[in-house]
């Protein structure tokens, strides 16, 4: 989970956690750059976070690393200017290519390269230059850079106490059916919402090819006990004098019909921001009940700038495409976690399936 400081116009800062799987855009989230004026986000760690709660029952979470382990391709001065800026000094890079002029290169900053005659050699050490058809980098190569040397690093990123959670976002690469943010119907449907979590692989996952496969929680890598008993703990949790935080689902990476981004993400990802801290300072008639949760009503998210944005696309359930998923899911929680299944996920995939039967 990536760790936010995230700063609204009139001064007030909220954090907020996030789980995406790998190469879903955590490091992007942790160290936007907002399009908005006046807001600001600050970064306490971009990959993991500890929690427990306080003695105001409140959720603190802490970031254990010392730095960021980033995917390389992508990466650049505009999509991510503040991890640019981290890993110019004192930073390990793997598996990229390198310039005859002692620089690093890899997809993603062909416009940055001021001589396009310039010589690279990929990862593997052979001659490469731009157009070239095989990568120049490992398409899951790394840079490796101290988190003190982010120019948008929080001054409590290395705070004993922590920083208190007001939300979890939970997210993945759907390009298709998944709307572009929704909120929870409470805490038992957002961790059952986590534990159908799926997401596009990407070359940072061991399975190849464009497949939409499940990371629950994503966390599939990472889960070191029985699965049942995981949710069972997240469950627990919910007692007082505990206020757990809202949970929300995102899905930057929606596409058309043609293939193409419904969204802009990067930057303009602090609009859906926005959203989310207003429902939770609980603004009224900015949200609409869906089988899957509480969706944007049409105009509550600032699209002041955006151009082309199919509103309805976006935040679109087809029918057909959730009651093929419901089905998918059940089939994966019964067949991966059977009996040890929680009753109370289990009431909630029950509930989900006779909402999306009514779509």
């Amino acid at each position: 989970m990536l760790i936010m400081g995230v700063t609204r116009p009139n001064g007030k800062e909220h954090f907020i956690a996030a789980a995406f799987p790998s190469a879903c855009g955590k490091t992007n989230l942790a160290m936007l750059e907002p399009t908005l004026p006046g807001w600001k986000v600050r970064c306490v760690g971009d990959d993991i976070a500890w929690m427990k709660f306080g003695e105001d029952g409140r959720l603190y979470a802490i970031n254990p690393e010392a730095g960021f382990f980033g995917v390389a391709p992508g990466t650049s001065n505009k999509t991510n200017p503040m991890a640019v800026g981290t890993f110019q000094k004192n930073s390990i890079f793997t598996n990229v290519a390198e310039t005859s002029e002692g620089r690093y290169y890899w997809e993603g900053l062909e416009d940055e390269i001021k001589d396009k005659n310039v010589e690279i050699t990929d990862w593997l050490g052979n001659p490469w230059k731009l157009g070239d058809a095989t990568p120049a980098a490992h398409p899951n190569s790394r840079f490796a850079a101290p988190a003190k040397q982010c120019p948008i690093i929080h001054p409590d990123w290395e705070s004993n106490s922590g920083v208190p959670i007001e939300a979890i976002i939970f997210g993945g690469r759907r390009p298709e059916g998944v709307p572009l943010v929704f909120e929870t119907l409470g805490w038992h449907h957002g961790i059952f919402t986590g534990a159908c979590l799926k997401s596009e692989t990407t070359a940072a996952a061991e399975h190849k090819g464009k497949n939409v496969m499940h990371d629950p929680m994503a966390m599939r890598p990472f889960m070191g006990y029985n699965f049942g008993k995981y949710l069972d703990h997240w469950i627990s949790l919910e007692k007082a004098p505990h206020k757990v935080p809202k949970i929300y689902h995102v899905n930057w990476f929606r596409k058309s019909k043609e293939g193409k981004f419904l969204w802009p993400g990067y930057g303009d990802n602090i609009r859906v921001i926005d959203w989310i801290i207003r429902r939770l300072d609980g603004e009224e008639g900015i949200g609409m009940d869906t089988a899957v949760g509480v969706v944007p009503s049409r105009g509550s998210i600032n699209l002041d700038g955006l151009s082309d944005i199919n509103w309805d696309e976006l935040m679109s359930l087809p029918a057909d495409y959730w009651k093929q998923d419901a089905k998918e899911v059940r089939k994966f929680l019964e067949d991966q976690v059977g009996s040890d299944l929680p009753n109370e996920i289990r009431e909630q995939l029950e509930a989900q399936e006779k909402r999306i039967e009514a779509l």
